[in-house]
């Protein structure tokens, strides 16, 4: 009977695994959630970004569009093993800024946070250039 149990358990957690890596790839093929906020002087994008570092964040601004590429990785705890890996590692996502859109790259700003969420604020009024990430202490 012991054989039978250990034999499930194993085919468990095989499906198991293999429907946590399906999910971490369709995490890594759908676009980023984000908002979109305006304010008089710049725009405010927010993207989710949970479990990230910041040097682990590549935010660039070309045109009216901001793109952001995470990598993350997953911490191994002691005493424990993966079941099931549904985290996706590489995610990505881009905003298009309105058509009138005037903004410049000089002074945007990206902040990584406590909670997980990336901001990223663009001036108002034109041009196009990467923007240094800088993650929030504790």
């Amino acid at each position: 009977m012991s054989r039978l149990v250990e034999t499930g358990r194993s085919a468990l957690r095989s499906a198991l695994e293999r429907v946590g890596r399906g999910w971490g790839r369709v995490q890594e093929r759908r676009p980023l959630s984000h908002d979109l906020l305006e304010s008089d002087d710049a725009y405010l994008v927010v993207f989710d970004a949970p479990g990230v570092r910041g040097e682990d964040v590549d935010v660039t601004f070309l045109d009216r569009t901001v793109e952001v590429n995470l990598e993350r990785f997953r911490d191994f705890y002691d005493g424990y093993d993966l079941v099931f890996p549904g985290r996706g590692v590489s995610l990505s996502g881009s905003v298009d800024l309105p058509n009138d859109a005037d903004v410049t790259p000089e002074g945007a700003n990206a902040t990584l946070t406590r909670n997980g969420t990336l901001h990223v604020e663009i001036p108002k009024r034109g041009g196009s250039s990467d923007v240094d990430v800088v993650e929030e202490s504790d």
